[in-house]
C-alpha cells in the first residue's frame, strides 16, 4: 500500500513534518517513506490509498486499559457516592468484575476495541479481571482484539481477594496464556503476568507468581502505589513501601510495568530506574479518583521509561495527553512544567518501548522497519505547522475526532470513518443488553 499527498508527522527520534508525502508498506511493516512523486515513480504498481493532505501519523499507544470496566458506564452505585479509593475498588469494581461472564468480558473489550479504531489507538495493554469466569477469560478477549484486527498485550490479575482458589487460577491462567502464544505466536496478541495491586497480594502469593514466571520469559503488569492507602497497608503489613517490596520480592524488572506509580518516594523511583521497570501514568483516572498526581518529570528526569494509559476510560488518547498537558500545570501551579514535547516523548517514544516488552517490531513512530501502524486525521491546519511545533498542534488542536483511517499492522481497520472489522451497531446493541442484565446481577 503507498499513502500519497499526506502531511507526514513521523514521531520518534527523528521527529519531522514532511508535507506533500508518501509512506509505503508491505505486509505489516514500513519499508519506505519519500516525496510522493518520488515514492509513485518508484512503485507504480502499489495500490494507493491518496490522503489529499490530510496528517499521516503513526498510531496511538494505549500503556495500560481495562476492557472489563467498559460496562461501569452510566452504572449507579447504590448507597452514598464512594469516599474515598478503597470504597471505590470495592463498592464498584469488585462488584462489577465478579458479576462479569465470559460473553460479558468479550462484549466489554469489543466496545472498547471499536472505540479504539475509530480514534487511533491501535496499540494497548490490557489488565482484565472476572473472578467468577477465570479460566478462558485471555483467550476470549484475544478472540475480541484479533476480530478488531487491533494490537493487544493481555494479562489477568491475580489477587487474593477472592480466596485461595481465585488466587490458583488467575495464577494458571496468565502461565496457560503465555505458554499459548509462545507456542503459536500472533503478531496482534502479547501476554504478560498480571497482579492486581500490593495491597490485594500477599507475600506468598507473590513468591508462587514469581515461580510459576520461572522461564516463561515475561514481566508482571501491576497497579502500585496508586493510592495512599496502598503504601499504608504495605508498611502495616510488611514494614516496606511497595516499590521497596516489590523489589524484593522480584518483581520489578525490564519487562515489568507498574501502573499509576503515584505516590513514590526518592528510593522507589531510584528502584525503579536500577531494575529498568516500566511506568504508565493515568491522569485521567487518577483525577477521578481523587488519587493524587505522579510526580511524573521527576521520574523522566532519573530515566525512568514512562508512558501513558488510560486505566479504562475512553480509547481516545488525545484526550489523555490533552489531560496531562493541563492538569500538571495546575497541580504544580506553574506554567512551565510538562512541556507538550516532553509529553509527546512519553506517548510515543515511552509507549513505544512499553509495547516493545509485547511485540519485537517498533511502534509509536513511522520509519522504515517499523510496524505499519498508521492513522489519517483531516486536521487542518491554520498556523504553520513544522518540526519544532507540531506538538503544541497535537495538544491544542488534534484529536480523535479528526482520526478518518486506522491501519494496523498493514490492515486497514477505518476507512473513511467506516469500520471494516466489526460492526459497531450490533455490539453496542448486543453490549447493551448484556449489561443490563450484569447491572441487575450486582444490584
Amino acid at each position: 500500500m503507498l499513502i500519497i499527498n499526506g502531511t507526514i508527522l513521523t514521531f520518534g527520534n527523528d521527529k519531522r513534518v514532511l508535507p506533500d508525502h508518501a509512506v509505503y508498506y508491505e505486509n505489516d511493516t514500513i519499508v519506505d517513506i519519500g516525496r510522493t512523486a518520488d515514492l509513485v515513480q518508484k512503485y507504480p504498481m502499489a495500490e494507493r490509498l491518496d490522503a489529499n493532505g490530510k496528517i499521516v501519523m503513526p498510531g496511538m499507544i494505549c500503556a495500560h486499559t481495562h476492557f472489563y470496566g467498559a460496562f461501569a458506564r452510566g452504572m449507579a452505585i447504590p448507597g452514598q457516592p464512594p469516599a474515598n479509593f478503597l470504597e471505590i475498588l470495592e463498592r464498584l469494581w469488585w462488584n462489577l468484575d465478579r458479576a462479569l461472564t465470559l460473553e460479558d468480558s468479550k462484549y466489554s473489550a469489543l466496545v472498547c476495541l471499536v472505540e479504539a479504531i475509530r480514534h487511533g489507538t491501535t496499540t494497548l495493554i490490557d489488565h482484565h479481571a472476572s473472578p467468577t469466569h477465570i479460566d478462558g477469560s485471555l483467550d476470549v478477549l484475544a478472540e475480541a482484539v484479533l476480530e478488531s484486527g487491533l494490537r493487544v498485550g493481555l494479562c489477568y490479575e491475580v489477587t487474593d481477594r477472592n480466596g485461595t482458589q481465585g488466587t490458583a487460577d488467575g495464577i494458571r491462567e496468565n502461565v496457560r496464556f503465555i505458554k499459548r502464544l509462545q507456542a503459536k505466536p500472533n503478531p496482534k496478541l502479547g501476554a504478560s503476568f498480571g497482579l492486581h495491586a500490593s495491597l490485594t497480594v500477599g507475600d506468598h502469593t507473590l513468591e508462587d507468581c514469581v515461580e510459576s514466571a520461572r522461564g516463561l520469559n515475561c514481566g508482571f503488569h501491576l497497579h502500585g502505589a496508586e493510592d495512599k492507602a496502598d503504601q499504608v497497608d504495605s508498611l502495616k503489613k510488611y514494614d516496606q513501601r511497595v516499590i521497596e517490596r516489590l523489589e524484593d520480592k522480584k518483581i520489578l524488572g525490564p519487562k515489568t510495568l507498574i501502573a499509576h506509580a503515584v505516590h513514590l518516594d526518592a528510593y522507589e523511583m531510584g528502584a525503579l530506574h536500577n531494575s529498568q521497570t516500566k511506568v504508565s501514568h493515568q491522569p485521567r483516572s487518577n483525577m477521578n479518583n481523587a488519587v493524587g498526581l505522579a510526580e511524573i518529570e521527576k521520574m523522566l528526569d532519573k530515566g525512568i521509561t514512562v508512558g501513558l494509559g488510560n486505566d479504562g476510560f475512553s480509547n481516545n488518547m488525545f484526550s489523555e495527553i490533552h489531560t496531562a498537558y493541563l492538569v500538571h500545570r495546575l497541580s504544580k501551579g506553574d506554567p512551565r512544567v510538562m512541556p507538550a514535547d516532553r509529553l509527546l516523548d512519553m506517548a510515543f517514544n515511552h509507549n513505544g518501548t512499553i509495547a516493545n516488552i509485547y511485540f519485537p517490531k517498533p511502534v509509536g513512530h513511522l520509519a522504515p522497519g517499523a510496524l505499519a501502524d498508521i492513522i489519517l486525521l483531516d486536521y487542518v491546519p491554520f498556523t504553520p505547522l513544522t518540526d519544532g511545533n507540531y506538538p503544541w498542534h497535537v495538544v491544542f488542536g488534534i484529536d480523535g475526532s479528526h482520526v478518518t483511517h486506522t491501519i494496523c499492522g498493514g490492515q486497514m481497520l477505518m476507512r473513511d470513518r467506516q469500520l471494516l472489522t466489526l460492526d459497531e451497531t450490533a455490539i453496542a446493541a448486543k453490549a447493551k443488553e448484556l449489561a443490563k442484565a450484569m447491572w441487575n446481577r450486582i444490584n
